[in-house]
């Protein structure tokens, strides 16, 4: 699998821009949308300022289930130390498969303030992780801003990884354009009749195309370093799911197509039925080697080189 080497680190892109004075406005921007919450497709216009919640279930203050090292991601994440991983509760997609609904539904974790939130960052580096993985961020992207700063203002200096299912507006991650580093989607399927049956967002679709597309127009092609490690850039994921093959073609044709066929994509065998999946069938079964097996190929055969099997 050919990679993208650069033999030093790159600086993380959200210390110039706080250096520049650009940082504040852009966290000024992310705060404004919650205030009649269109921070995502959802459009729920809560108050969350004041605690009013829409589909994410989240306030005003950003809810984390766990804060660690993690070795289960893909390799240029994990290296030798680890990605070091916040999982925040809540979810925008709230998709009935999902394998963290207890996390993403049911919001399992604790309230944590910005300052609280910043040193969850400083623990993360303190560790030695090579990266702040970012898991499931698009409902808390002012918080999250809001403790980079004072991270940042701690001696936080890790790369951040945009770790995101894709229902992202193209306004919000233009606001973090030259604040995070390597953007990780999970292009799940671009079948609208799949979207709506799933996740109860029928445009996913036209969104995670349009997302995606923003992402790799920010970072580019994912780099990675001498010693193996990612710098900056897109990673893709997509989820193979049983009987869904169909929408892996759509998947990875649009992302050699429309992407880049040099896209670091990590072609996932990891489904297995959980929370409502059983009551929807196909997705009711687990993935079968044979599938996957199918999906890498489709994968192969559109012309993506830089391929994941994991």
């Amino acid at each position: 699998m050919p990679a993208e080497n650069r033999s030093r680190s790159l600086r993380p892109a959200y210390l110039e821009s706080i250096e520049r004075g650009a940082f504040r406005a852009r966290l000024e921007g992310a705060l404004a949308l919650i205030e009649s919450c269109t921070l995502c497709p959802r459009n729920c216009r809560v108050d969350r300022p004041h605690d009013e919640t829409g589909v994410c279930r989240i306030g005003r203050r950003a809810v984390v289930s766990s804060a660690h090292p993690h070795f289960g991601e893909e390799r240029p994440l994990v290296g030798t130390r680890g990605s070091g991983t916040i999982f925040f509760s809540g979810c925008n997609l709230r998709c009935l498969f999902c394998q963290n609904y207890e996390i993403s539904h049911f919001v399992s974790g604790h309230e944590v303030s910005s300052q609280e939130l910043a040193s969850l960052m400083l623990h993360v580096q303190e560790a030695g992780c090579h990266n702040l993985n970012l898991v499931t961020p698009t409902h808390v992207v002012p918080q999250i801003l809001e403790a980079l700063e004072i991270a940042a203002s701690g001696g936080f200096a890790l790369p951040l990884v945009y770790n995101t299912g894709g229902f992202d507006k193209v306004e919000v991650l233009r606001l973090l354009d030259g604040i995070v580093d390597i953007y990780m989607p999970d292009i799940k399927f671009l079948s609208g009749e799949a979207a709506e049956r799933y996740t109860s967002a029928g445009d996913y679709p036209d969104v995670v195309r349009s997302a995606v597309k923003e992402m790799h127009r920010q970072v580019g092609d994912l780099t990675i370093s001498s010693e193996g490690i990612a710098e900056r850039g897109l990673l893709v994921r997509h989820l193979v799911m049983p009987g869904m093959l169909d929408d892996t073609r759509r998947v990875v044709e649009f992302i050699a197509n429309e992407i880049s066929p040099n896209t670091y994509v990590n072609v996932m065998r990891q489904y297995r039925p959980e929370y409502k999946a059983c009551d929807f069938p196909p997705i009711g079964e687990p993935l079968t080697a044979e599938d996957w097996r199918a999906a890498v190929a489709l994968a192969r055969e559109a012309g993506i080189t830089r391929l994941d099997e994991g």
